[in-house]
């Protein structure tokens, strides 16, 4: 194996133990990992499950309902 292709190893290797890291506190976190795969998006939610379902959407319209009550209250 040349240098150069021993240092693209380990720049790979590093990047994919960041990712991994990453995505291990996203999910301890509560938000999901975003994937794509032949232009479908994929969310892992926290509790691993896999969908297509797009969970931001949820989260955005919490946020609506939370600022209009508050919008509201005098």
């Amino acid at each position: 194996m040349s240098k150069a292709e021993e240092l693209a190893y380990f720049i790979q290797r590093i990047g994919n133990e960041a990712v991994k890291k990453a995505q291990e506190s996203n999910l301890k976190k509560g938000a999901p990992n975003v994937y794509s795969k032949n232009g479908v998006i994929y969310y892992q939610l926290p509790n691993l499950e896999i969908t297509t379902k797009d969970p931001f959407k949820r989260l955005q319209n919490k946020k609506k309902k939370s600022a209009t009550k508050k919008s509201f209250k005098k």
